[in-house]
């Protein structure tokens, strides 16, 4: 199995910063790809960045220029860089990881992390 275990939510200003980071155990050696996304009240559940297991990259347009996924290695943790954040990005983030593929919406992703929330004074 994998664990994964999200850290790093919290309550900003607009236009501040924040990283969170997503901790995965057990057998890491399964992923092929860990992304996040993020859910708000009243919204559906959205795919934010991915980052695979060759290190590609990918962003939704809503974030592109402002957020960076990123990780040392297959072992370490992965970190989403969250920079002049919006109040609209006020979500629960969740850190995700498959064998194969992250869906748009979250449906049939293999593991799932706990959520941190995110919060952003307008």
């Amino acid at each position: 199995q994998v664990q994964l275990v999200e850290s790093g939510g919290g309550l900003v200003q607009a236009g501040g910063s924040l990283r969170l980071s997503c901790v995965a155990s057990g057998r890491i050696s399964s992923i092929n790809v860990m992304g996040w996304y993020r859910q708000a009240p009243g919204n559906q559940r959205d795919l934010v960045a991915t980052i695979t297991s060759g290190g590609s990259t990918d962003y939704a347009e809503s974030v592109k220029g402002r957020f960076t996924i990123s990780r040392d290695n297959a072992q370490a943790p992965v970190y989403l860089q969250m920079n002049s954040l919006k109040p609209e990005d006020t979500a629960v983030y969740y850190c995700a990881a498959d064998r194969l593929r992250l869906p748009r919406k979250g449906q049939g992703c293999d593991w799932w992390g706990q959520g941190t929330q995110v919060t952003v004074s307008s």
